[in-house]
């Protein structure tokens, strides 16, 4: 999964995109490299990022989505205007780091037959990264996705339309995000696929001390692990180094 951000303030690419034209350009880049989805947000939701009008996240992301209409697109929305304005246009997945919770959220996907990513978080992306706590994060974020899952069921969203994502870097520490990342199969119990997104996060300029920019080794490390770890979706900003990385795995595993 690719990352196109067509916004102002997201943490690594801010800015970059949000030129209809430079995103479509690179959104092309992404495919090229070998992206199978483009994941594109119309707001930034990095620790800190304030919300943005309804409206705005609309202008930034349809010009993109008509662009894309031939190849799988996810859009990152919590909004289910925006949800339905964007499956209207021809979105594959919405990627929602609410997890459906919004209401009309679990309406606006279940009238269509998208995919649909269900993410955990605590708190909001003004908050979340201020103090988080838990007594057991991986049965904590496995609970909150179990149940997820089970009310988009009950909406008469498939298991077969699901994909969760335990939220790396989403009101957790980087001791938490690495338990995730040591115990990821354990996700892979509710019976769907598992998204993990760690490209270029925090967690890895803490553990590297390096800035956003100067994150690609540790983010191939964490995407890496991820994937031997069950991960069956890696979202990332770096798609053909990517690529190389998991050919080089899967070669010494068939070998």
């Amino acid at each position: 999964m690719g990352v196109l951000n067509v916004t102002p303030d997201s943490f690594s690419d801010g800015g970059k995109y949000l030129d209809a034209e430079a995103a479509v350009a690179h959104g092309r880049r992404l495919l090229e490299e070998g992206a199978d989805i483009l994941d594109v947000g119309g707001e930034s939701s990095r620790p800190g990022a304030r919300a943005v009008a309804e409206d705005e996240e609309l202008r930034r992301i349809l010009p993109i989505l008509r662009a894309f209409n031939d190849v799988p697109v996810s859009v990152d929305t919590r909004r289910p205007a925006v949800m339905r304005a964007a499956l209207a246009e021809g979105a594959s997945m919405i990627n929602d780091i609410e997890a459906l919770t919004a209401p009309g959220a679990l309406e606006a996907v279940a009238a269509s037959d998208c995919g649909v990513c269900l993410m955990h978080k605590q708190g909001d992306p003004e908050t979340m990264q201020k103090d988080p706590q838990y007594q057991d994060v991986v049965l904590e974020v496995l609970n909150y996705l179990k149940g997820r899952v089970e009310v988009c069921e009950q909406k008469k969203i498939s298991k077969e339309r699901i994909v969760i994502d335990p939220g790396f870097g989403f009101g957790k520490t980087l001791a938490h995000n690495l338990k995730l990342l040591k115990e990821l199969r354990a996700f892979a119990a509710l019976g769907v696929p598992v998204l993990a997104g760690w490209s270029r996060k925090s967690s890895l300029g803490a553990i590297t001390g390096r800035p956003a920019g100067e994150r690609l080794a540790a983010s191939l490390a964490a995407a890496l692990l991820a994937a031997q770890h069950g991960a069956k979706i890696l979202r990332v900003h770096d798609v053909r180094e990517t690529r190389d990385a998991i050919a080089v795995m899967q070669a010494m595993e068939n070998a």
